[in-house]
């Protein structure tokens, strides 16, 4: 039976084929599939050695080891893409990721979980806490987009001003959010990830090679840079010979190639009835990539000379906030089951049509030209 490690090691041989794809010029299509396929691996891999290093350096260090790099497959792709001028796409990849975790990833997790278990139970204060971080996230993408649309005449360097100064307070609320769930309110994030703990350490106990994992980290971490840079630079031929548009590629598909490992991570545990551990990875992803993905892209875009800032297109915010509206209604009382998991599900698959549908704009094209 091919199980998920297996799974992984097979995606690992499509990383040579991209390589040789690029360099033999073969067609974009085929380079920016297997470049897709060979982030897979490494984003799962990338997981894997920092919660082993996080093992070795203990619960606090470890714990913000794991936020930082939670999202790094992410943020090495938005990076990549905005180095090469592709704003509105990084844009398109934020606020994608944002809605692919929190309606795709828990979604998936509480159908099948709910399939096997009929109902589970999470913690109904946590989940709380983590709606209204997701809200303050909202607004803080909301308003920038609203200054925009209510003023005459502001420019792009003002506007850039006002979301670098944003993006400050977030990344300040991100470090506030890690002191309370790492530090001074851990016993409430603590039930779930104590017992899933605890059935890891029947499975296995072994000795962590804290140089090896590290040595790994880098090496995966190079890796994804390198296929990034495949990935962005086919992008705009690759969609179009599939006849995408850019808009659908950025809040479909990346957010799909870069959450892969985290996808397999919150449907896991959720099948082992850990649902407080599944539905921490899945919100807990979101909230990094809203309070310190985002930010720290809106102030790498100001320090090398791009135009990122928090003006995002419209219905990218409706999307959004669509998918922080139904997550928080569903998970506010602490307990799951299949329907709520097919409701969730089922918006992903609205709000996909709708951007597969949506005309592309001008200012994604130009931002590809």
């Amino acid at each position: 039976m091919l199980n998920k490690n297996t799974l992984f090691l097979v995606l690992l041989l499509f990383i040579p084929i991209s390589i040789a794809g690029h360099f033999l010029e073969w067609e974009a299509t085929i380079v920016f599939i297997t470049a897709g396929l060979g982030i897979v691996p490494l984003a799962a891999y990338m997981g894997t050695a920092t919660e082993e290093i996080a093992v070795v350096v203990g619960p606090n260090l470890g714990g913000l080891l794991n936020a930082t790099f939670g999202n790094a497959t992410e943020l090495i792709l938005a990076f990549v893409a905005l180095k090469g001028g592709l704003v509105e796409v990084v844009k398109a990849t934020i606020t994608g990721s944002i809605v692919s975790n929190l309606l795709l990833v828990m979604g998936f997790s509480m159908l099948l979980g709910g399939l096997r278990y009929k109902e589970q139970d999470f913690q109904p204060k946590a989940a709380r806490l983590n709606a209204s971080s997701m809200n303050l996230a909202v607004i803080a993408i909301l308003l920038p987009t609203a200054v925009e649309y209510t003023s005459t005449g502001i420019g792009e360097i003002t506007l850039q001003q006002l979301s670098v100064a944003v993006a400050v307070v977030l990344i300040l609320v991100y470090g506030l959010t890690l002191l309370f769930s790492m530090k001074t309110h851990s016993y409430l994030y603590d039930v779930g990830v104590a017992e899933f703990e605890e059935g890891e350490e029947v499975e296995s106990k072994h000795e962590v090679n804290l140089w090896f994992w590290v040595g790994i980290l880098l090496l995966v971490t190079l890796a994804v840079a390198v296929e990034s840079e495949l990935l962005v630079d086919s992008l705009e031929e690759a969609t179009s010979q599939l006849g995408l548009t850019p808009l659908f590629t950025g809040v479909i598909l990346l957010p799909i190639i870069g959450n892969a490992a985290e996808h397999a991570t919150a449907v896991t545990v959720a099948l082992k009835n850990k649902m407080d551990l599944s539905v921490s990875v899945a919100v807990g992803s979101s909230l990094q990539i809203a309070l310190f993905v985002a930010p720290v892209l809106v102030i790498a875009g100001w320090l090398i000379g791009q135009p990122m800032d928090l003006n995002f297109n419209p219905f990218e915010l409706v999307a959004v906030a669509v998918a922080v509206l139904i997550a928080n209604s569903i998970s506010s009382d602490g307990n799951s089951n299949w329907l709520e998991g097919s409701l969730l599900l089922a918006t992903y698959i609205v709000l996909g049509l709708a951007f597969y549908f949506h005309p592309v704009t001008e200012v994604i094209v130009s931002s590809l030209g």
